[in-house]
Order: structure tokens, then sequence, then C-alpha cells
């Protein structure tokens, strides 16, 4: 395979992106004051037990996220997991148990169940996009299309569901698309460059790049440097340029599937990536003309949240 993106897994990045939103989602729960119906009716001494259910199927996302949320909002809720991160829950089957005082079970509740529900939506449509591409060589990628700062939380969990990250930011990554093209401009004439002039640049810049700041930011030699094409005539021109992935920008599939056979016939290595017009019913003819990558925005952007809920004990 060729060169990839970074795939995300549940580490230190990960973890702080998760902190922030917490203290944001208690922000807005409790805005600097107390839950007063909890406050006004349970008494302090009181001890509780649920479950975490989910009321629905779902690809699990997010345990640690939510073990980390009660350990980030302070209160003696023990967490205690009994679903495995990937795993396919049917409707009913249990996530975790939670006990602690019940104030802070009451207080926390929505908080926790927001953060899971989030996560287990999206890691359960990204299941659903890599079943439909079962047997074919695709494989599913994210996208930037993201809650704004939920980005490293749903890209973990569209691993959790099977499907592999795209770029995590515009740091770790280079893609060309025709809007770089129409403002940048090479040589005295000022004319825009052409898909692979704009590969030669890149690539010849990394390594300028690589040199001058062999020990600052991220690997540069090894960022990948894809190109986004709108016509086969495009993807002829760039393919001399050794682009790791380029980008079939809304092809159909008979168009996708002439575009493989371009690049078996120059043999060469570059990963194309189809984009644009993915959802479920069209993805399975998008990977059967023979991409190596689809791209698909809903993963994120248009993954509902799952049913999870406390069943008290």
């Amino acid at each position: 395979m060729t060169r990839d993106f970074a795939q995300l897994e549940w580490d230190e990045a990960v973890a702080e992106d998760c902190r922030q939103l917490v203290r944001l989602a208690v922000r807005e729960d409790l805005n600097r004051f107390r839950d007063w119906t909890t406050v006004a009716l349970v008494p302090p001494e009181a001890v509780g037990r649920a479950a975490v259910v989910c009321r629905e199927a779902l690809v699990v996302a997010g345990m640690a996220a939510a073990e980390l949320a009660l350990a980030e909002m302070d209160v003696r809720v023990v967490w205690k997991g009994e679903a495995t991160e990937g795993a396919l829950l049917a409707a009913g089957a249990k996530l975790a148990v939670v006990e602690g005082p019940a104030r802070s079970l009451l207080t926390t509740e929505r908080i926790v169940l927001n953060l899971l529900g989030r996560m287990c939506g999206v890691a359960t449509l990204a299941r659903r996009y890599v079943d439909a591409v079962a047997g074919t060589k695709a494989r599913i990628y994210d996208t930037r299309k993201t809650t704004p700062g939920w980005r490293r939380l749903e890209k973990y969990a569209v691993r959790q569901g099977g499907g592999h990250n795209h770029r995590t930011g515009l740091f770790d990554a280079v893609l060309i698309k025709d809007n770089h093209l129409a403002f940048g401009q090479q040589g005295d004439d000022g004319m825009p460059f052409t898909p692979a002039d704009a590969v030669r640049k890149a690539q010849a810049f990394l390594r300028e790049m690589a040199t001058a700041t062999p020990r600052g930011g991220p690997a540069i030699e090894r960022l990948v440097v894809e190109v986004e094409v709108d016509t086969l005539e495009q993807l002829r021109d760039v393919l001399p340029a050794e682009p790791n992935v380029v980008l079939l920008d809304n092809m159909s599939p008979e168009t996708l599937a002439a575009a493989v056979a371009i690049r078996d016939g120059v043999g060469s290595r570059a990963e194309l990536e189809a984009s644009g017009g993915v959802n479920l019913d069209t993805v399975r003819r998008i990977a059967e003309s023979g991409v190596d990558r689809i791209s698909v925005g809903r993963l994120t952007h248009g993954a509902a949240a799952c049913d999870i809920g406390l069943d008290w004990q």
C-alpha cells in the first residue's frame, strides 16, 4: 500500500480534546452553578447504581471517553465497562455499569450519554459503509467535515467502525485542490499550475522543508501528497509526477473504472480515491470500479447519535 495518513488511536491528543469538550459540556449544563432539581430532591447521602444500555443496535466507541469524562468532572462515580471498543451490540445490551452518589449520577448522566451516543453513532455509520464495500479492494475514509471541536473524537470513532482516517488537519498532509491551482502561479507569465506542476512543486517544497527543519513539526518528508483531478485527461497528465494519491472528484462509476485502467496501464503506484456523491446507495458501485479509497463526508457530518440510556438498578 502507498503512503497513508496517520490513523487515530486513543492517545493523549484525543484524550485532551475529550477533556476540553467535557469542560464545555459542564459549562453548558451547570453554567458554574448547580443541578438545582437534584439538590432540591435527592439527599446528599443517597447512592445509586445503573446500567448504561443501548436502545438500538450499535458499534461501540467512546468507552475511554466516558470514563475520562467522569474523572474530569471529579465525581465519585465508578465506571465499570462491560463492552469492547469496536464491538457490535444488539439493542438492549449493556455497555457499562455506573455506581456512586446519586446526585453525581444524575448530574453527569446527560453529559456522558451525549458523548457516548455521538461517538457510537459515527462508529455505527462507518461500519455500515465498510460492510457495504466488503469483498472489494476499496477502503472507506472519513474527511474533515467534522463537528467543530470533535474532529479527533469523531475520527477515532470512524476507526472503531472499521473505517480509515483521511488527514486530521491541514498540518499533516498536502492535498492539492482546484482552488489551490487557481490561486497558485508559476513563472513570469503568472499562469496557474496544472495538477502535475503543483505536485512537483509541493514535493520539492517538502524536500526543502525536511532539510531545513529536520527536528521541527511532523515528519514533513513523509507527508502524503494528494491531488484532485476532475477529468481523465488531468489524471493522465498528473500520474508521471508520482503523487501518493489522486482524488477523482465526482466521477461516475464508469469513469472511475476508466481511471483505474489508465493508472494500471502506465504502472503507476498512485492510489485512486473516489469522492463526491457517495452514500449507502452508491458506495458499492463506486467500490466495484476498482478504486483504492472512497472518502465519505457523511461518516461524520451525517451520523445520528445512537440512543443510549441508563437503567437504574
